[in-house]
């Protein structure tokens, strides 16, 4: 099961490096990882997405809560949550495939950051799954490129990851 572990961190080097070996060396898998800080200086929120059953989850954590950089941590499946993820797509256009890439683009409320005479960097922020219909209904061909950030969330309701 897919699971998003939310990490206040301190704000150090060497921290990422930590959280990133714990992993490694025991064989798990991080799929996304996005780190930032917070509105305290000292602090980052790392989101963290990795796929286990309830035993490999819960040894992560008690894994992850014995680093001395590790303030606290929540799974954020767990409990009601809001989850997105960034995306910028760049495609090829011509003059005729113009005008259904914009429809295709605003049928997912995506928007067009960027244009040239021959391609268009389009921006979508959405679920995984959002995301992954947009690029299966544009055109496979024309895809230059892909940028994705990863899962990042955020507990609903007055509940949050927070000292």
């Amino acid at each position: 099961m897919r699971h998003i572990i939310s990490i206040l961190i301190e704000n150090e080097s060497g921290a990422l490096s930590r959280v990133a070996g714990l992993f490694s060396a025991r064989g798990y898998n991080i799929e996304s990882l996005t780190v930032a800080a917070t509105e305290d200086p000292s602090l980052s929120r790392m989101t963290l997405v990795t796929r286990g059953n309830e035993n490999i989850i819960e040894q992560i954590t008690k894994q992850l809560n014995k680093l001395i950089d590790v303030v606290k941590l929540i799974d954020l499946v767990g409990s009601s949550h809001i989850e997105r993820e960034l995306m910028m797509l760049k495609i090829k256009t011509t003059e005729q495939t113009r005008a259904e890439i914009r429809s295709l683009v605003e049928i997912f409320r995506g928007q067009i950051i960027d244009a040239t005479p021959t391609s268009y960097v389009i921006e979508m922020t959405g679920t995984s799954e959002k995301l992954d219909a947009f690029v299966a209904a544009a055109n496979p061909d024309s895809i230059i490129e892909v940028v994705r950030s990863g899962a990042t969330g955020i507990s609903r309701g007055e509940t949050g990851l927070h000292l």
